[in-house]
């Protein structure tokens, strides 16, 4: 069986995470961690601890799995790229939309680079994904989504909220997600309103933005994504032509957005006589989360079958970066 020599760079929250699935996957050999903190990795033999990715040699490495600042990532990529290696991104792709766009020009940006757009895998969007493309219900109308959190004790101090680092709010950090399903349902969306505040948390990025989105097929899309909630919340509503599904829930390593579940039902037409104000619903719930075991499964398969990247590729990073872009640019 064929090993690939893996490094992680940026040992945070999502370092952690992909240390944990990297571990999972037999055919994944960890051999660098890095880090500027270089006191934050733990001991062990297995591997390499240093303190900065230019000190990495990139010639003993097949894998990396880059998870640091949206500031640093572009950086990491393009270096990776120009030794020909195999790259596995966190999201956001990067701080805006320029450096997405020179990411792309890049030869091999299209074989070798994987975003982790990680709630395509979860399994109430998976199962919401197959309602679709089954066309039981029909085409896809409308969408309707909110995500959002409270912020947090500590949140004022975290580098999400400073501009020059992360490029952008809410909306760029975790809205990114639900516009990434949006274009998972029903393809990229070119006309976009969008109104965005700060006036909770005062930074120069929002804590809310409102998103009001139109493709070619005149489906329509809304999305509410917010650092002031004060309660997780994670839902998605489609209406289809015969029917409708809501996704409630996320699977997280908190669990603090709820029990993951998934309701869908035909279309019921009402009699003005007599309403049907509670219809037949089918509610599937989810316990195990292996969408970050799975995407990296994903993204290990590409590689195995030496085949182009066929999602979270380079041109979803760009797509998805285009409408957050052209949001900003409206408020």
């Amino acid at each position: 069986m064929k090993r690939y020599k893996c490094a992680i760079i940026g040992y945070g929250y999502m370092g952690k995470i992909r240390h944990n699935v990297v571990n999972k996957i037999p055919k994944l050999d960890l051999k660098y961690i890095i880090d500027e903190n270089i006191n934050i990795i733990p001991n062990s033999y297995k591997y390499i601890k240093l303190n900065s990715y230019k000190e990495l040699d990139f010639d003993k490495i097949d894998i990396i799995f880059v998870c640091t600042p949206n500031n640093i990532s572009p950086l990491i990529i393009k270096k990776a790229l120009k030794f020909n290696k195999k790259i596995f991104c966190e999201k956001p792709p990067a701080r805006n939309l320029r450096d997405v766009a020179n990411i792309r020009k890049l030869k091999n940006s299209s074989t070798n680079l994987m975003f982790g757009f990680n709630h395509r895998f979860h399994p109430a969007i998976e199962k919401a994904k197959k309602l679709i493309d089954s066309k039981k219900f029909g085409k896809v109308i409308s969408l309707r989504g909110v995500y959002g959190k409270s912020g947090g004790i500590n949140f004022k101090k975290s580098w999400r909220n400073n501009i020059k680092i992360s490029g952008g709010g809410i909306l760029l950090d975790q809205g990114i997600h639900m516009i990434d399903i949006f274009r998972f349902f029903c393809g990229n969306f070119e006309k976009i309103k969008s109104f965005q505040s700060n006036i909770f948390w005062k930074f120069d990025i929002e804590d809310n933005a409102f998103l009001i989105l139109k493709n070619k097929n005149n489906q329509l899309a809304s999305l509410h994504s917010s650092s002031t909630l004060w309660r997780h919340t994670f839902r998605i509503d489609v209406t289809l032509e015969k029917g409708y599904f809501l996704v409630e829930g996320l699977l997280s390593k908190t669990g603090s957005y709820g029990q993951e579940k998934i309701t869908y039902a035909p279309r019921q037409f009402e009699n003005i006589s007599k309403a049907i104000g509670n219809p037949t619903e089918t509610v599937v719930y989810y316990d195990t989360d292996n969408s970050w075991l799975n995407e990296v499964k994903a993204f290990l398969k590409f590689i195995e079958n030496k085949s182009k990247i066929k999602i979270n590729n380079i041109d979803d990073a760009y797509s998805a970066m285009q409408i957050v872009d052209k949001a900003y640019k409206q408020d």
